[in-house]
């Protein structure tokens, strides 16, 4: 990549870093799961399946919502690959993905709350503080 030159140089040798910067798309995606964490109810409804694997019928149950709107969030988590599902004869049961992304949500998720996660817990690991 070539170097690019600022119009103005203000000393602190920026030009050399550009070359590091991630590419546009990588922005975008990190956008676009902004965007999707945006609610408030999807945001928990990730942090649950971060700590358990379960059918639209229980999460309904655990966030006090209808199984079309729970059916919703989790379609749109799915599509951005936070979640993943698999099927048991006539249920459908989701978790987290184990992924890098996922990881870092969920962890980034307990930091700004300050939740203590339970696997954590049991552990009997203390949280760190930010």
């Amino acid at each position: 990549m070539p170097q690019t030159h600022l119009p103005h140089n203000h000393g602190q040798g920026l030009e050399r870093e550009l070359h590091q910067m991630p590419s546009t798309d990588d922005f975008q995606t990190v956008s676009d799961v902004f965007k999707l964490l945006s609610d408030g109810s999807r945001i928990r409804i990730f942090w649950l399946l971060c700590h358990c694997e379960e059918c639209v019928i229980n999460l309904s149950a655990m966030v006090k919502m209808s199984s079309p709107a729970v059916s919703h969030h989790l379609k749109q988590l799915k599509a951005s690959g936070l979640i993943v599902s698999r099927r048991e004869g006539k249920e459908v049961y989701y978790k987290a993905a184990d992924t890098q992304p996922a990881r870092l949500l969920h962890l980034t998720i307990e930091k700004l709350v300050r939740i203590v996660c339970p696997a954590e817990n049991a552990r009997g690991e203390v949280p760190h503080e930010t």
